[in-house]
This record gives C-alpha cells, sequence and structure tokens, in this order.
C-alpha cells in the first residue's frame, strides 16, 4: 500500500501547510484492507510525532443491524478528550458543538479514525473545525458530500499478495517456506483469493493451523467449489463467524435497496467478464434513467467497479461475482431470472445482426440506425466480442438453440475481420451441434462451412508464423 500510505500521509503532514481538506475518505470492497491502512497511517503520523494531541478511533459499525448513531460517537469521542460526562448534553447538536470546541481548545492536533461509516449523516457531525486537526474516515461506500479528499482502495497484484501471504506465515514461523518454496502454487492460491486482503488474511490462518497442507493443495480445495466465499472462512472461536469473506459482503449487501440488490443478483448473467449499461438495463429491464441510479448504487457501495481502457462498462470483483451468483441461484424465480436472460441473449443477437449488416454494407445500401457507421460497429463487436462469444455456448447450454446459431452464425464475418480464428472455431463447433440438434439443414451445411474456414484460416496463419520465425532465425545466423 506504498502509494495509498503517501497520499494520506501527504495529507496528514503538518508541514504542508493549511488546507482546506482537513479529511480523509478512505473507500473500497468489503476486506479490502481500508482499516488496517488507515490505522496504519494513524500510528507512522504519532511516530513522527505530528498528532501530539493523540489519535482517537472509533468503529461506526456502520453495516451491521446496530449502527452507531452520531450522538452515541460523540459521547466516545467527548469523554476521550477528557470531558467529564456529566458535562455532555443529551443532543446531538448540542454535543457536536461541544466537541469542536474541546478541539479547538487543544494546543496540540488531534487525528481522528472513523471507521466504518455508511453514510456522510453518520460521520459528519463527527468532523473537526478549522484548525489542525485532522480526520481518517472509512467507508465501504464512496462519501463523496464531506468534501474529503476520496482516497479508492483496490486489491492486491500477485506480487503484494504472496509478498501478504509468506509474511503472515513466517510471523507465526519464521521457517514456514511454503510460499517462497512453491511461487506456482502461492499465484494460484492468491488468485483464488483475488487479491482480496481478507480471503489473503484467512487463507494464511488456514495454512498456519496446518502446516502440513500446502498453498496448492489449498488453492485446489477452494478453486474445486463453487461456493468459494462461503469457503473462505476461519473459525477462531469468537461466536460471532470469525473471519469470513462471505459474511463481509453480506453486510454491503443488505444495505442495498430493492431494485440495486435485484440488479447485484442478476448482473452473473451477463456472458462477458464485463458489462454495458445499456446491456445491464436489459438484463433488469428498467429504463435508462433508473438504470444508471442503480448502478451508481452498486458502484459506490463499491460492488462493482468500472472496467479499465474502456467506457461505460462495469464489472464485478471475482469473489463478489461468485457471491451474487449464489444469491442469484436462490433467487431465480422470483427475481425472473431465466426471462432477463432471454432479454439479454435476444438484444446481443439483435445487436450484433445490425452491426454486422454495416460490415457487410457497400456503398449506398441502407443500414440500421443502431450504429453510426462501419468504425461504430466495430468498436461495439470489440468491446462485447468475449461476451458474445461465450454467449452462444450460453445459448446452447441453456436450451436456447436458435438464438445460438444464429448468434454464431452473425458473428462470423466480424471474427473474419478480426481475425479471431479460435473464436471462430469455438462458436463454429457449437453452431455445429446447435443445427443437428434441432433439424437445421441449411444451418448445419453454414457451420460445417465456417468451421472449415476457420481451420484453413489457422493452418495458414499457423504456416505464416513458422515462415517469418524461419527468415527471422536466418537473418540472425
Amino acid at each position: 500500500r506504498d502509494g495509498e500510505m503517501a497520499v494520506i500521509m501527504g495529507l496528514l503532514d503538518p508541514a504542508g501547510g493549511a488546507r482546506a481538506v482537513g479529511v480523509s475518505a478512505v473507500a473500497g470492497l468489503a476486506g479490502v484492507g481500508k482499516t488496517s491502512l488507515a490505522v496504519h497511517a494513524g500510528h507512522a503520523a504519532r511516530q513522527l510525532g505530528w498528532y501530539r494531541g493523540g489519535v482517537m478511533f472509533i468503529d461506526l459499525h456502520g453495516y451491521d443491524e446496530t449502527p452507531v448513531r452520531p450522538a452515541q460517537a460523540l459521547d466516545a469521542l467527548l469523554r476521550a478528550l477528557g470531558v467529564p460526562a456529566e458535562h455532555i448534553p443529551p443532543e446531538t447538536e448540542a454535543r457536536a458543538a461541544l466537541y469542536r470546541s474541546a478541539l479547538a481548545g487543544e494546543s496540540e492536533p488531534v487525528l481522528v479514525i472513523a471507521d466504518n461509516a455508511s453514510s456522510e449523516a453518520q460521520v459528519r457531525p463527527l468532523l473537526p473545525g478549522p484548525g489542525p486537526h485532522r480526520v481518517i474516515i472509512t467507508s465501504r461506500h464512496t462519501l463523496a458530500g464531506l468534501g474529503a479528499r476520496l482516497l479508492d482502495v483496490t486489491v492486491l497484484d500477485e506480487t503484494a499478495s504472496v509478498a501478504l501471504l509468506n509474511a503472515a506465515l513466517r510471523a507465526a514461523r519464521p521457517d514456514d517456506d511454503r510460499i517462497t518454496n512453491d511461487p506456482t502454487a502461492a499465484g494460484r492460491l492468491t488468485g483464488t483469493c483475488g487479491g482480496l486482503p481478507l480471503a489473503l488474511q484467512i487463507a494464511a490462518a488456514i495454512l498456519k493451523a496446518d502446516p502440513a497442507l500446502g498453498a496448492g493443495e489449498l488453492a485446489g480445495e477452494l478453486s474445486a467449489g463453487r461456493d468459494r466465499p462461503a469457503a473462505l472462512r476461519y473459525e477462531d472461536g469468537s461466536g460471532a463467524g470469525g473471519l469470513s469473506v462471505e459474511a463481509a459482503f453480506d453486510l454491503s449487501y443488505h444495505r442495498l435497496d430493492e431494485s440495486s440488490a435485484r440488479m447485484f443478483r442478476m448482473l452473473p448473467l451477463n456472458p462477458g467478464a464485463d458489462v454495458s449499461t445499456i446491456a445491464a438495463g436489459i438484463l433488469v429491464d428498467l429504463p435508462t434513467g433508473e438504470m444508471r441510479r442503480v448502478r451508481a448504487s452498486l458502484a459506490k457501495a463499491h460492488l462493482i467497479e468500472a472496467a479499465p481502457g474502456v467506457g461505460d462498462r462495469w464489472r464485478m470483483h471475482d469473489l463478489v461475482r461468485l457471491y451474487a451468483q449464489r444469491l442469484s441461484d436462490e433467487s431465480t424465480e422470483t427475481d425472473g431470472r431465466e426471462q432477463a436472460r432471454d432479454r439479454l441473449l435476444l438484444y446481443y443477437l439483435e445487436t450484433t445482426r445490425s452491426a454486422d449488416k454495416h460490415l457487410r454494407a457497400l456503398p449506398g445500401m441502407t443500414v440500421p440506425p443502431e450504429f453510426a457507421g462501419r468504425a461504430d460497429a466495430l468498436a461495439w463487436l470489440d468491446a462485447e466480442r468475449p461476451g458474445l462469444v461465450a454467449a452462444v455456448s450460453i445459448a446452447a447450454e441453456t436450451g436456447r438453440d436458435q438464438i445460438a446459431l444464429d448468434l454464431a452464425l452473425v458473428l462470423t464475418e466480424y471474427l473474419d475481420w478480426r481475425r479471431r480464428f479460435d473464436d471462430k472455431l469455438v462458436v463454429s463447433s457449437v453452431s455445429i451441434d446447435v443445427a443437428r440438434r434441432i433439424g437445421d439443414r441449411v444451418g448445419e451445411g453454414m457451420a460445417l462451412t465456417n468451421l472449415g474456414n476457420a481451420l484453413a484460416q489457422v493452418r495458414r496463419f499457423g504456416e505464416a508464423v513458422t515462415a517469418h520465425q524461419d527468415a527471422a532465425a536466418m537473418f540472425r545466423d
């Protein structure tokens, strides 16, 4: 977390001079390590002598059934500042005023860490007035209404994840070399944990509890089960469920409104790794305006995130997607899941058909209005390609044979344009099986032709690569 620490420490450093922003709001997915980051920053600032007035920590339990009310939080902070209990007024507003006065009377800077806030309203009364005091807030929601410096905390990459596992094991047993001795297995294990610090912490606890268990063996056990979030659990004897990825996700999910919760459950139906706002709206049958509100709600809760490198596309963390899939399986009938799948697959088929007409159009030909031109159609196909290829298989697997066949055939021109021979082999193979199953001899013939062309294209491409490699070798010689 070197980058995130640098940002927070830069805001806390009193040498930075007067700043308008005295509040840092750290947001991210449940289990991503927000609290650890804030506490670490607080300790570092204290050790540097920046906050001689003290560092106060309060857990607001914002996602529990009974979150800490502002009045309760103010009472605890006032007592920590040395205000006698009999001087603390009962009203929230009066307590907030006294809190600001007490901080103003402190001769040395004070740092407040307000952990696990669920809304601006819960934490706003805890903000100090103007002066040297600072506040770090952590939340699973992006608290954009506080005038705070916002910092999103994301999952760890493989290098940092492996380092975390290794450090955790060696802290318990300095000679524990299960991570360093098998980096491939360690990489597999961090992959099953999705780089989520809570999941990595649980995996480390399981390994520490069983010194004979290898990292690869644990990764295999976790990968084999469909409900990985539930499997990532370590019972610590507290009676509160111990460490649990699923329990952490539960708290965020149960705070969603009905429309957002349904959207969350439905998103795993999308065949691709990410989904456009338009496709998500088709999936849940919501108008664009309502869809954007729901999408914003899920993004604010860090249950979805913007897909990198593309605009207006969204994705889920792997563990979150598995969690949402389980919820979807439990709500198939009430959510109308199969009707939603029909809508989505038909949308992909019809839009792909429109894009295909743009690719095949000659000058002067009438083309569908869904795209501004050939470049626009290609851009859409490029963005949707992995999901469209997967949609062919999903349609076939779920008994939507005609959609599977039609989508496979209408993708052919585009896959030729982009030289996606492997994808063409996949959809052609599926379409042959489907055409035979439904007795469509014409479709079967077209699918067989496409498969033959794809095999020939792969063979020619392989020969060209070999010739290129031979020429390069000759040049080097």
